[in-house]
């Protein structure tokens, strides 16, 4: 299990829980290259339900979405536009991740975005008491309850996101 930082630098996602006054744990690892959310979670020990991963997507708009759903599902596009009111998304480039909201790879959350992004949580959250998101940087998670996260990422609420299975 990953340990619970005691003296460790916050991140800009931590100090904006702080400052809203939500309860929530945060858990360093070591972590030489990224790979995917579900090496993190099998690397701390941690059921892959519980742990949810940041998707960045962009409308013909040019407007960008972000989308936060289990690291073991994959997006349906056409649910994701649906539930921000367009016609259509995609997934961003990852060069353009960095720039556009502060975050790198692996370390990217809803919370404390460069830019503030409307944004969606898959409604499997609802399901569990508490949810692991990227704390801001890689090699940092941060377990909080769903409905604390809707609250303190911007313009967030629940929706189905997700792709059935089939």
């Amino acid at each position: 299990m990953a340990k619970k930082d005691k003296g460790e630098v916050k991140t800009n996602a931590m100090r904006i829980l702080d400052r809203a006054g939500v309860s929530y744990e945060h858990f360093s690892y070591e972590c030489d290259e990224f790979v995917d959310g579900a090496q993190t979670a099998d690397h701390l020990g941690l059921p892959h339900e519980k742990v949810f991963k940041t998707l960045v997507t962009v409308a013909p708009d040019r407007e960008h979405y972000v989308f936060v759903i289990p690291i073991d599902e994959e997006l349906d596009l056409k649910k994701c536009a649906r539930s921000v009111g367009v016609k259509s998304v995609a997934m961003i480039h990852q060069k353009e991740l960095f720039p556009l909201t502060g975050y790198v790879r692996g370390g990217c959350t809803a919370i404390g975005l460069k830019k503030n992004f409307v944004t969606r949580l898959d409604s499997h959250a609802r399901q569990q008491d508490r949810i692991y998101i990227s704390g801001g940087k890689v090699g940092c998670q941060i377990l909080l309850a769903p409905d604390d996260f809707i609250k303190t990422a911007w313009k967030a609420q629940y929706a189905d996101l997700t792709r059935e299975h089939e």
